[in-house]
């Protein structure tokens, strides 16, 4: 693990959050912002984990692999994941196919509206866009089963556009370094969407986002995390963590 700075925690470097209205906002200063994105994509070049849906940029692709991570580790994912690509090699393939048989293939993964709604992507992709999935967000959205993180994954991941993500990881990364306090309130949704967005380097959507859920993942961790190696410490407004909230 990357060290980073060993220095004390300098709590003043950022700004007082913003959470009120829809025009909430987190506001970081530039040099902080700079910091942690040079330090997130550092460590991510030494740690970042080689998982077989960061070699595709086929959108089918990445949409299964974000379904089958909603809720579930990414251990249990893997096999499921190429099988599925085996039997169901398109979206065209997914389609055809009886939805039984799709809920079969599906165990034992669980949480099992989740090949519901891929067969029902799949379905209306191929009527309305002949198996393909558009890359702009109004369109993605207008799927059932396609919320705002996953068109996002989408478009950063499939598309390489500077798209923001907001799942568990994530949020919890944020809400730890830049605004402390226990886990996310629901009023700091907006906030939070908005620094995920306002962080991107630009043209680096793909490795930021990426790097981003694999900190959260293995350094930040909702229990336990790693503060004594995490590169952000210095600036984090959590570090010390303290397991109490």
């Amino acid at each position: 693990m990357d060290l980073g700075n060993q220095g004390r925690p300098r709590k003043s470097q950022s700004l007082p959050s913003r959470t009120r209205g829809s025009s909430a906002q987190i506001i970081v200063l530039p040099a902080q912002k700079r910091k942690f994105r040079e330090r997130l994509l550092k460590w991510y070049a030494r740690h970042g984990r080689d998982l077989p849906w960061r070699h595709t940029r086929d959108p089918y692709h990445i949409l299964v692999s974000e379904i089958m991570l909603q809720q579930t580790q990414v251990d249990r994912v893997l096999p499921k994941y190429q099988e599925w690509l085996v039997k169901y090699p398109t979206m065209e393939d997914l389609a055809e196919a009886p939805l039984a048989d799709v809920k079969k293939t599906w165990y034992p993964l669980g949480y099992n509206i989740r090949p519901v709604r891929l067969h029902s992507i799949a379905c209306d992709s191929v009527a309305r866009y002949g198996g393909s999935l558009p890359r702009a967000p109004e369109e993605l959205l207008a799927f059932k089963g396609i919320g705002r993180y996953t068109a996002g994954a989408i478009r950063a991941f499939a598309f390489h556009e500077d798209a923001p993500i907001l799942d568990t990881n994530v949020r919890r990364v944020l809400q730890r370094i830049f605004v402390g306090g226990g886990q996310p309130k629901k009023t700091q949704s907006t906030a939070l969407w908005n620094l995920s967005q306002a962080m991107i380097p630009k043209g680096r959507g793909y490795d930021f986002n990426q790097a981003l859920m694999d900190f959260g993942a293995t350094v930040c961790t909702a229990r336990n995390p790693y503060c004594l190696l995490c590169p952000m410490k210095d600036f984090c407004k959590t570090y010390p963590f303290d397991p109490r909230g």
